[in-house]
């Protein structure tokens, strides 16, 4: 996201109050505003369609496929965005832009196969299983794969270093889905939980065209080298791996907690527990802000240590690279420090305010036994995913799939056993999973320092390879040479 680093460096340049606050705002606009703009249009749509007192079936089948079409959405789409971010920064890099429209019809297939290939046997079980209406069914899924349409889209337009359009067509698709709610349930008298459903899926699928028009609108030439894509998804699987292990571990847990006590099931087909779902997604809300001040701290200082190291690498001195290389790694160090002072001193201002204020808006009970120590998990947990982006910059990406891939069988195999504590040590799970992951991950930057030198220098090829017939064993035979000399002699006389 370097597009957002002049910006910032302006903004917060004049380093007074006002300009810190503008922005915060700004990074918060730009990373994470999309998500607290669908959450709060659901909440704006419950209150003022009354969906509270709409019935218990109603409300708990709303609940539940809006909450797999957010987790198997992000599941879906999340594995491909880093191969296909690696492979859109080599072709602008090359300035080949007629490789882009490939590349996202390719990856475009590939992610809504995906997303099929769970989908729709889900979707079958929920009509034949659970008896649900099938117009509800395929409204579901459709809003399933319009979200997968967005999330993958996004990728395309923060490369463009569109970040405010992607905030504006989110803005603009939720607008239209509370209106159209409203038409729905007053207007056309459907019935509440499926207009509220109907209406954010045309704002998902309002969302998505206003994405894919933009990037026709950008790229416009097709060079049909689609088989060029397809090898970048073969040659950095490993991009995929870590993806995919790092979505998965950020809900394994829960799925964990769906079949225990807390279990909740709705139509025969939908498993949650609402209570610590509830939790999980207070105890994110209090730490997400990490990726915002991740992001802005890295645009404004590591990246331009970066940068000068890289620029020493390709024209500088010996004396150059070490320094620019020292001065890297102690700005990094600084970062991550910076990040957790930080980050700890907001998790807590917030935990307070959630303590204090979540009981006056009926979340008391278990939920908040359960949230302390979701809340820490989350803490660790977005730190350890500031040093996985950390390596990808170092192209460590077997540092990175085995943090993420241990982060999530940790996360996963503690969280069976705090399954038999007491509710306030459910969320041990994350806590020792992220932990276990935070400390892998130290360790690899530490490698990395280590062997920088000898990655940068020591990883090319002299000599082209090929697959071809072994060359002869004999190099030089004297009796041949000897003979050919007499010949050339008695040729010259």
């Amino acid at each position: 996201m370097a597009g957002i680093g002049i910006k910032l460096t302006k903004i917060f340049g004049k380093e007074t109050i006002t300009t810190n606050l503008i922005g915060f705002g700004y990074s918060t606009m730009v990373t994470v505003a999309p998500m607290f703009v669908i959450i709060g249009n659901i909440l704006l749509m419950s209150y003022f369609l009354r969906f509270d007192i709409t019935g218990y079936h109603g409300r708990n089948l709303f609940a539940a496929t809006i909450l797999y079409i957010f987790i198997f959405s992000l599941l879906s789409a999340s594995p491909y965005n880093a191969v296909i971010s690696r492979y859109l920064s080599d072709v602008i890099y090359d300035e080949t832009y007629d490789d882009i429209l490939p590349c996202y019809y390719t990856g475009l297939a590939v992610t809504i196969g995906t997303a099929c290939l769970f989908g729709i046997p889900f979707c079958i079980w929920e009509r034949i299983v659970g008896k649900v209406a099938m117009y509800y069914v395929f409204t579901g899924f459709c809003g399933y794969i319009a979200l997968v349409l967005v999330f993958y889209s996004m990728l395309y337009l923060s490369i463009c270093k569109d970040y405010s359009k992607i905030s504006l067509f989110f803005f603009t698709g939720m607008l239209a889905a509370f209106l159209l709610s409203f038409l729905f349930v007053k207007g056309w008298h459907f019935e509440v939980s499926y207009g509220m459903l109907l209406a954010l899926t045309i704002g998902f699928a309002l969302t998505a065209i206003m994405e894919m028009a933009t990037i026709r609108r950008y790229f416009q030439r097709n060079n049909n080298s689609y088989k060029k894509v397809l090898g970048y998804f073969k040659r950095y699987w490993k991009l995929i791996a870590i993806n995919f292990c790092y979505t998965l571990g950020l809900y394994i847990h829960n799925f964990v907690f769906w079949h225990t006590k807390l279990q909740m099931v709705v139509v025969k087909s939908f498993i949650m527990a609402p209570t610590y779902d509830v939790a999980t997604c207070i105890a994110m809300f209090t730490n997400i802000s990490a990726t915002v001040i991740f992001i802005a701290r890295i645009e404004m200082y590591f990246h331009e240590r970066y940068k000068a190291y890289s620029e020493a690498v390709t024209g500088g001195r010996w004396m150059d690279v070490q320094n620019t290389k020292n001065r890297m790694f102690r700005q990094l160090s600084t970062e991550l420090m910076n990040l957790v002072r930080l980050q700890f001193i907001i998790s807590v201002v917030i935990f307070l305010l959630m303590l204090i204020f979540l009981p006056r808006f009926g979340f008391a009970g278990l939920v908040l036994q359960i949230y302390p120590s979701l809340a820490a998990g989350y803490f660790i947990l977005f730190v350890m995913y500031s040093e996985i982006i950390l390596l990808y910059y170092y192209n460590d990406l077997n540092g990175a799939v085995l943090t993420s891939a241990i982060f999530c069988l940790v996360t996963f195999l503690v969280s069976i056993f705090a399954t038999r504590l007491s509710a306030i040590w459910y969320g041990l799970g994350v806590i020792v999973g992220s932990l276990t992951g935070f400390v892998i991950a130290y360790l690899r930057l530490r490698w990395v320092e280590r062997h920088l030198d000898e990655h940068i220098f020591c990883r090319g090829v002299l000599f082209p390879t090929k697959l071809s017939k072994k060359p002869p064993a004999l190099v030089y035979d004297r009796n041949k040479l000897s003979a050919k000399q007499g010949e050339d002699e008695k040729a010259m006389s």
